[in-house]
């Protein structure tokens, strides 16, 4: 499914099925993605500033270069997820997950 720079600002994809989609460069700035399916989905640079993404499917997703800013991530299935560049300033993470540096890892527990 081809989507490149689609304007999806503020819109409700709860529980959308985006396997796969080419969402680089999307506007999903304030989208709610609860508990939707982005697995291996592409989303190089797309705006996701303060995108709703509680238990969404985001394993092997592309997200290097996103602006991440305030996504609320709690709960999303990170595994595998490339974030290389990716904005992640003030975004919520689930238990297990920190942001180091900008950028998202496993925590070590000790």
């Amino acid at each position: 499914m081809k989507t490149q720079n689609l304007n999806f600002n503020d819109a409700n994809l709860r529980e959308a099925d985006l396997r796969n989609a080419d969402l680089n460069f999307a506007d999903l700035r304030d989208a709610s993605l609860i508990g939707a399916n982005l697995s291996e989905a592409s989303l190089s640079w797309a705006n996701l500033r303060y995108a709703d993404l509680i238990g969404a499917n985001l394993i092997g997703a592309n997200l290097r270069d996103a602006n991440l800013i305030g996504a609320d991530f709690y709960g999303a299935d990170l595994r595998e997820a490339k974030l290389t560049d990716a904005d992640l300033s003030g975004a919520r993470i689930g238990k297990g997950w920190e942001i180091v540096d900008g950028c998202l890892r496993r925590k070590v527990e000790l």
